[in-house]
């Protein structure tokens, strides 16, 4: 029990347990061995965690710094991401059993976000308007919400926290960020860079515990003016009656079933590659997971010839070995729900062309990379999240087809269209449902570019320039300019 690592909260600039001293325990998915402790913040914790963020907003020195001075906060941050990703990525790696190399390269990838809302803090301006009323100055600026409640969940946590408290602080807003009971030591050493980018206290808080009462605290709280949620739609749901207490602005991104559709004049090789990343890639524990293949009729069975091939050969093991392609899932339920829809398929008539069980003489919560096809688009596994290594395929004679069954669904955030044909991949990407749509690549990301779904997948976006006006309301200045005394006061001008 020696070597358990215990954490602490981030609240108002202090490293703190919780107020009663509860804690829960984080476990290594790759061995299923406790590993780390982590506060189990209460409703008091979380009261004094915004109340510190809402200080900071209206009287620290957070309050009275240049948009180009956050600016600057904000680039110290990225730099010191960058130079702690080997750190931050092994403890990822631990808490969630991704592969240390993703882990690594997407800390100090994601160095580049806050890079970029640095450079967005001081280029956030109103307008002056051309007002039609005589001998009136009119402006618009836009001002800083005040204290962003952000929830994040345990996958891809440095991504999804950078394109909240990114913009959240370029704006000029103060954070109170809850992270996931499944995964919270990486957001613990993240926080240790605050104070060493020049953040003052209180400005980012870190708060640690479940849905209740921790979350609901946190997300009803009087003074929390935004809630930027990224999860599942349950705990969704639960947010959305919250929210009714304090009438907080809201985003959701709440994951997909994104279809991957490759048409007979696709790139086969690069097809299939992309489709490997897609799904197979960070276990398919992904939000953009390609998890719904659909093949036009000519090609298919050469692509999946060539899918199952390379599937069986994926290398399954330990996530901080650099031979590894695949780690294991995070938690049990993930690996129970996937045994259970797995073989609810399979009585609806589905067939498992690969993998489909749990490798054998591994203990910890790995399963095989799985490909199953479906006959019908009606069977339950083809619109369930399942956030894991599963992928199911379907054959389609045309374009029509192939849209009509990727639109076929619940969710909305992302798309995968393989086509040479240019005049095809723009109408698809014009009527398929979702948020992003990847043309001949797959699961690509940049701090340039917006990221959200529609539909079931949420609403609201993150990243971009635009996503600093979402952490903004503007403000607009009515100014007279003229001498002359006010006219009828019982008329509107």
């Amino acid at each position: 029990m020696d070597d358990i690592r215990t954490y602490q909260m981030l609240i108002d600039g202090a490293w703190v347990d919780a107020s009663d001293g509860g804690s829960f325990d984080s476990v290594n998915p790759s061995t299923g061995a406790v590993w780390s402790r982590v506060p189990e913040a209460t409703e008091a914790d979380v009261n004094r965690a915004v109340e510190a963020a809402h200080r900071a907003f209206t009287k620290g020195p957070w309050a009275r710094m240049t948009p180009t001075e956050r600016g600057k906060c904000l680039r110290r941050l990225g730099d010191l991401l960058a130079d702690q990703s080997e750190g931050l990525g092994r403890t990822e790696s631990f808490d969630t059993g991704k592969m240390l190399k993703e882990t690594r390269w997407q800390a100090r990838y994601i160095a580049e976000f806050f890079h970029f809302f640095a450079g967005c803090a001081d280029k956030v301006s109103g307008e002056t308007l051309p007002i039609d009323k005589p001998d009136m100055f009119v402006f618009t600026k836009r001002e800083p919400l005040g204290v962003v409640a952000a929830v994040v969940p345990w996958n891809s946590q440095l991504f999804l926290v950078a394109v909240k408290i990114g913009p959240a602080l370029a704006a000029g807003n103060t954070v109170v960020l809850k992270a996931s009971e499944h995964a919270s030591a990486p957001m613990l050493e993240f926080g240790k860079l605050i104070e060493a980018a020049g953040i003052p206290p209180g400005v980012v808080n870190i708060v640690t515990g479940h849905g209740e009462p921790c979350g609901r605290a946190l997300t009803g709280h009087p003074l929390v003016a935004r809630v930027s949620f990224t999860g599942g739609p349950n705990a969704a749901r639960h947010v959305l009656e919250n929210v009714k207490r304090n009438f907080a602005e809201v985003s959701l991104e709440l994951g997909g079933k994104s279809p991957f559709i490759v048409f007979e004049d696709a790139n086969i090789e690069s097809a299939v590659n992309a489709s490997i990343a897609g799904i197979f890639g960070a276990t398919g524990q992904s939000c953009v997971a390609g998890s719904r293949l659909y093949l036009q009729e000519d090609i298919a069975d050469d692509f999946l010839a060539r899918m199952t091939a390379l599937t069986r050969r994926i290398v399954i093991g330990d996530p901080l070995a650099e031979d590894t392609q695949m780690g294991p899932l995070c938690t049990r339920a993930q690996l129970e729900t996937i045994q259970r829809e797995v073989a609810h398929a399979q009585e609806q008539g589905a067939t498992v062309l690969a993998g489909g069980r749990q490798p054998d003489g591994m203990g910890g919560l790995f399963y095989e990379p799985t490909i199953i096809e479906c006959p019908r688009q009606d069977l339950r596994i083809v619109d369930t999240e399942l956030f894991g290594p599963v992928l199911t395929v379907q054959r389609f004679k045309t374009e029509e087809q192939a849209l009509e069954l990727a639109n076929d669904s619940e969710h909305g955030l992302a798309a995968g269209i393989f086509t040479q044909n240019s005049a095809r991949s723009l109408r698809m990407a014009n009527a398929v449902q979702a948020g992003i749509v990847w043309v001949n690549t797959y699961r690509v990301v940049s701090p340039i570019a917006e990221f959200g779904g529609v539909k079931g997948s949420g609403f609201g976006r993150e990243s971009g320039f635009q996503a600093i006006h979402d952490y903004t309301r503007p403000k607009t200045v009515w100014v007279n300019t003229s001498d002359e005394p006010m006219a009828n006061p019982f008329v509107m001008r």
